[in-house]
Order: C-alpha cells, then structure tokens, then sequence
C-alpha cells in the first residue's frame, strides 16, 4: 500500500525531470532606440534573433499600424530608417520583394528597410533607427 502510494503522489516528478530540458535559456538581448521626429526617443531591449518587428510588438513600442501584415511582407507599414553606418552593418541582404514593398513606402530613403526583414543581431547594440512620420499599408491598393 506505501509503495503504490508513493508511486501515484510522485507520478508528476518525471514530467517535470523531463521539461526541464525544455526550458527556453535566457537569451542575449541588446538595446535597440527608436527616434521620431518631434525628438522622442524610446530605448527598448531587443532579443537577438528577432525581427525588428517583433521587437516592436513585444515592447509596446507605439507606430500606429506598425506591422499589419504580421511580417507576410505584404504591407510595407514596418518601414524603418536607418543610419548610413547602421545600414552598412545589416548582415541580411535585401531581397527584390523587400525592394518592391519599400516603393510604395511613404518617405522611403537609401537606408531604408522593412522591419519584418531585419533579424536582431549582437552588432546592434544602441543602434538608432528612426520612425517614418507616415506609414502606407501597400495591402489597400
């Protein structure tokens, strides 16, 4: 009776043995600012490996109809600027539909990109990314 009585009250010990293995680590996170042009300015942590769109949203950074497509690459309403070096520094390449969307972005700039498309890395530690005053979401043509 004691055995069969230990064995059903400690039935879960083995379920949490085996999730710990599943447990997500803490990952490195930077610290990426965002600029308007009234001059606020929002500092956020930025997990790398994310979107910047994903950092957006995770961090209740307010754009209003930032990301509407949820990074389908269908909207361009992510549009970012960078700065000339911050640019330079971007480790994905653009791709030809990047390029397309970012035609029908309003104030599209050489540094421009699409925040969908642009992955978090080490490298982008305090990085300044300005805010386009106006977003076009492509979807409604």
């Amino acid at each position: 009776m004691f055995t069969a009585l230990c064995i059903v009250r400690n039935w879960w010990k083995p379920c949490f043995y085996y999730a710990r293995g599943f447990a997500s680590k803490p990952q490195k996170k930077v610290v990426i600012n965002f600029l308007w042009k009234n001059g606020k300015k929002k500092a956020v942590n930025a997990n790398i490996g994310d979107t910047l769109l994903d950092v957006v949203l995770d961090n209740n950074v307010d754009i209003d109809g930032f990301g509407a497509c949820e990074g389908t690459l269908a909207c361009s309403t992510c549009h970012l600027i960078f700065s000339e070096k911050d640019f330079q520094m971007l480790t994905k390449p653009m791709s030809e539909e990047e390029e397309d969307m970012l035609d029908l972005a309003f104030g599209v700039t050489k540094t421009s990109r699409l925040g969908c498309q642009v992955i978090v890395t080490e490298n982008m530690n305090d990085i300044e990314i300005v805010v386009p005053e106006q977003m076009f979401d492509a979807r409604s043509q």
